[in-house]
C-alpha cells in the first residue's frame, strides 16, 4: 500500500471517506447487538419465567457487540498504520 497524499482539503476528505469503510459491517453489526442487548436486560423483568435467559441472552449479546466493535476500530487502526507506513 502507498501513503495517501494528505496534501490538499480533498485528498483528506477522500483518505477519511475511505477509513469509514474500515470495519463498517462490523461496526454497525457491534451497535445493533448493544442495542438489542440493552433492550433485553432492560424488557427482561416483563418476560416472567423466562426472565433470567432472556437477562443472559442480553448479556451475552452486549458483550459480543462490544467485542466486534473493538474488533472494528482494531481494523480500522491496523489498517491506518498501514497506509502511513512510507513502502517504496
Amino acid at each position: 500500500m502507498t501513503r495517501p497524499d494528505l496534501s490538499e482539503d480533498e485528498a483528506i476528505a477522500r483518505y477519511r471517506a475511505e477509513l469509514r469503510v474500515v470495519g463498517r459491517n462490523q461496526r454497525l453489526a457491534g451497535f445493533a447487538l448493544v442495542i438489542l442487548g440493552a433492550l433485553a436486560v432492560w424488557t427482561a423483568s416483563y418476560t416472567g419465567a423466562a426472565a433470567a435467559a432472556i437477562q443472559w441472552a442480553g448479556y451475552a449479546a452486549l458483550a459480543f457487540g462490544w467485542a466486534l466493535m473493538l474488533a472494528a476500530i482494531f481494523l480500522r487502526t491496523r489498517y491506518h498504520r498501514r497506509r502511513m507506513r512510507e513502502e517504496g
